[in-house]
């Protein structure tokens, strides 16, 4: 049989004893309200909002402005106004664009085309990179430096040289003669970036891989590489994108029709005499550039890690 406890008179509880009064009775604190901000603050705030919206339109509109474009029939692009609104919304645009027009084989054909050229780039200047900043050797400074200098020397002068070189190999009508000039024209941005990145790798890391028995070539693929992944995001992006919008090398090399990537392929709504096809032109513009889009969009954070992670020493 339990009893009850009652306080005695005059006695605290426990939850009352600590009240700062004395008194015997919780003392509740007032909260704290964040003060008004003055019409001053908005006022200061006023150019920047006005200029980060100026910003946006820059940026949004023409992209706004291009979708409703590909809406538009022949008729409106020539005779009415550059910014009036579409008459109907039929898809035939963008039907004509991916079955006349080619499109869909072009699409294939740069992914065709980008993809190992991509993979080549990073394997390659990864570990040109690697092998210049980490590893010590003589002359590594002058190795470097031959590869930067590559990017001062413009592909124009090299296509005419290349052509006849592709042309003795029986490599024309093929899609190598594209690798292998992305894949070289990538490698010295590559090269040069890359080895910021593994400058802010710690050395005491790769020190102590060596103390445990790891070789070389056992650092780099499971101590280098993994620490600099955020940073093939950020250049595999650059270099995707740089080949991605590439037109002068897929028409220098491809002669045949079937090959052209997707740039090269948006000269196919281009007339005999100059006459332009706008509405299936402007329906292959956007499947470029959304499809462009939604590629940054699902790695813009860890592009943003890999722009990060080369700031920072150690």
């Amino acid at each position: 049989m339990t009893t009850a406890i009652t306080p005695a008179p005059g006695a605290t509880t426990p939850a009352s004893s600590g009240s700062g009064d004395g008194s015997g009775t919780a003392v509740r604190r007032p909260k704290m309200r964040r003060a008004p901000r003055s019409r001053a603050y908005y006022l200061r705030k006023l150019p920047s909002v006005i200029l980060i919206g100026l910003l946006l339109v820059i940026e949004i509109y023409p992209i706004v402005w291009l979708f409703l474009s590909s809406f538009k029939n022949q008729r409106e692009f020539l005779q009415e106004s550059t910014f009036s609104l579409p008459e109907s919304w039929s898809f035939d645009n963008y039907v004509t664009a991916w079955t006349t027009g080619n499109i869909s084989q072009n699409l294939l054909n740069s992914v065709i085309v980008t993809l190992p050229s991509l993979v080549f780039i990073l394997i390659f200047g990864v570990a040109a990179a690697f092998a210049l900043e980490v590893m010590v050797w003589k002359r590594r400074n002058l190795t470097l430096l031959l590869f930067i200098s590559g990017i001062m020397i413009p592909g124009q002068m090299i296509l005419v040289p290349l052509f006849v070189a592709y042309f003795s190999l029986g490599l024309t009508n093929t899609y190598w003669p594209m690798i292998i000039t992305y894949t070289a024209l990538g490698m010295p941005l590559t090269v040069f970036m890359m080895t910021a990145y593994f400058r802010a790798v710690p050395r005491e890391v790769f020190e102590a891989s060596t103390i445990d028995g790891a070789g070389i070539i056992r650092s780099f693929w499971s101590i280098g590489l993994p620490m600099v992944r955020n940073a093939l995001f950020t250049i595999g992006l650059v270099q995707f994108l740089s080949i991605w919008n590439d037109l002068l090398i897929s028409l220098t090399f491809t002669t045949n029709a079937d090959l052209r990537t997707i740039q090269a392929g948006l000269l196919n709504f281009s007339g005999e005499f100059g006459q332009v096809d706008y509405g299936p032109l402007f329906a292959g513009i956007c499947i470029n550039v959304f499809s462009l889009l939604v590629v940054f969009v699902f790695l813009n954070q860890r592009i943003m890690k890999g722009l990060a992670s080369g700031a920072l020493k150690g």
